[in-house]
């Protein structure tokens, strides 16, 4: 640096990777941006993974962790990388709050950067200090959970006392022609349940994404319940009250010509 001011972020990164030598590896929070993801929390910190051999400490805002289980780098303009899986896995395990490991594990599966199996083996292959928050939301991830608004609302639908739903599952015409993939599904009597945040319509496109998908869900038969993620938290027994009424209706009708395609650890797309 050449001046008195506070270093930038790409600067902190090479001074801890000088720091930690050329076998460092940048992991956590930093890696998880790098690699693309937005559901990450400012952490001034520098995670750094080293050999278990090395004799680099932790100092400033270099955080060193020596591991036994030192992952192949992955490089992003010139910085060496843990791969995602191992980096969000890292960063998680230094957290306490349930909902950010949430938002970061599912944005990593949701935008494909990872598959759920791989997480759970790079959760089961190292340390098992921090491992609890982690393995309690890739619990979730592998129910089908693809945001936290999902997770809050899986244990809703298991209030309601209704069939087994599934989640994050395409869904067919009987032409076989996609139609939607439900948040929620009960194929039983082809009852469609989506977790329709602001942020998925605060532009102009989303809103005409959710009209198209509603418009596909109407002509091919399929009743919808679309509930708020906010009235996950504040109106549980409204929405157990609005599953129940849906379901009733749907139970009623003659059940569509409509077939759930199963897609084992492939990340959902929403498509217009």
């Amino acid at each position: 640096m050449l001046s008195n001011g506070q270093p930038t972020t790409y600067q902190r990164v090479v001074a801890a990777l000088l720091h930690g030598g050329p076998s460092a590896v940048v992991t956590g929070t930093e890696a998880a941006r790098r690699h693309g993801l937005r559901h990450v929390p400012d952490d001034e910190a520098v995670h750094l993974l080293l050999p278990h051999k090395s004799r680099v400490r932790s100092s400033g805002f270099a955080l060193v962790e020596r591991t036994i289980h030192m992952p192949h780098r992955v490089m992003r303009d010139d910085i060496p990388l843990a791969p995602v899986d191992r980096a969000v896995l890292d960063a998680v395990r230094r957290w306490r709050a349930t909902d950010p490991a949430r938002a970061l594990l599912t944005e990593a599966v949701q935008r494909g950067k990872c598959r759920p199996p791989d997480l759970v083996a790079e959760l089961d292959s190292g340390s098992r200090r921090g491992t609890a928050l982690p393995r309690r939301v890739l619990e979730e991830v592998c129910a089908g959970a693809r945001s936290v608004a999902e997770a809050h609302a899986m244990p809703v639908w298991h209030r309601a006392d209704l069939p087994k739903a599934t989640w994050n599952q395409p869904v067919h015409g009987a032409d076989g022609q996609f139609i939607a993939v439900p948040d929620a599904w009960c194929d039983e009597v082809a009852l469609a349940w989506e977790i329709d945040s602001f942020e998925w319509h605060s532009d102009a496109k989303g809103y005409a994404r959710t009209v198209a998908r509603n418009t596909r869900y109407t002509a091919a038969g399929i009743v919808v319940v679309q509930t708020l993620p906010s009235r996950l938290r504040d109106d549980p027994a409204g929405v157990i009250s609005d599953l129940r009424a849906a379901y009733t209706t749907a139970a009623a009708r003659p059940r569509p010509p409509v077939t759930l395609v199963a897609r084992d650890d492939i990340p959902p797309q929403k498509v217009v």
